[in-house]
């Protein structure tokens, strides 16, 4: 397996293969392919895949986000996905029941600056994304701590099969979360914990499109619980 950069205009070779969230990245013409931004190609088994290393969330029913709330409706909230669309979780779909005024406020459940975990209900680009909170696990975020990374980071955050997240929740014993539009909840028993997953994020983020990472953040993370005494 081999990888290289391309930037911004150049072409792609003709068998190029280019995953369905990746069709945004990559622009045709005169019948030829041209990436959009900076990239990756990367040789697998005879085939040569583009990965973007950067992207736009552009939100597809049924993503789990996590979401800020910037603003309080009169029977909604406004939340912020991290994507150029602003997403709507509605009164009735939070408490699970009819909205009486008169008794709920809000700005009581879910206040400015609130994150949450949700799932993109409907979004057709022609209103806003709506938000369900409706299936377990859903839901306001009240503990831990929230890391942003560029939306096309997240699969090397989670690594093939799940192996760098794996190897991250194994050598921290923090719940890690990394939801497709670029918000990872991390969550640890032991607090000191808590900044050395954010560096070792911060290096998956800074070295996404390098060989043997994998292997590389489990040695610096290592490092980081030896020199601070962390167990």
């Amino acid at each position: 397996m081999s990888r290289r950069i391309v930037v911004p205009g150049e072409p792609l070779p003709p068998n190029v293969v280019v995953r369905e969230r990746e069709h945004d990245y990559v622009y045709e013409q005169d019948g030829r392919k041209y990436a959009a931004v900076v990239g990756v190609l990367e040789e697998r088994s005879g085939t040569t895949v583009f990965i973007p290393l950067q992207s736009i969330y552009v939100p597809r029913p049924g993503d789990i986000v996590i979401g800020l709330v910037v603003s309080v409706g009169i029977l909604n909230w406004y939340v912020d996905i991290n994507s150029p669309y602003t997403a709507v979780l509605t009164v009735s779909d939070y408490l699970g029941r009819p909205y009486n005024p008169q008794v709920d406020e809000l700005s009581k459940y879910l206040p400015v600056g609130t994150y949450l975990k949700a799932k993109i209900a409907a979004f057709d680009k022609t209103r806003n994304p709506l938000l369900t909170v409706q299936e377990e696990g859903l839901g306001r975020i009240s503990e831990g701590k929230i890391v942003e990374v560029d939306p096309a980071k997240i699969p090397r955050v989670i690594g093939k099969k799940g192996s760098m997240l794996s190897m991250l929740k194994e050598e921290t014993g923090c719940d890690i979360f990394a939801a497709v539009n670029g918000r990872i909840h991390v969550r640890c028993s032991n607090p000191e914990m808590e900044p050395i997953v954010v560096l070792a994020i911060r290096m998956i983020e800074e070295q996404a499109h390098t060989f043997g990472l994998t292997d590389r953040v489990k040695k610096y993370i290592e490092e980081l619980k030896s020199a601070r005494g962390v167990r």
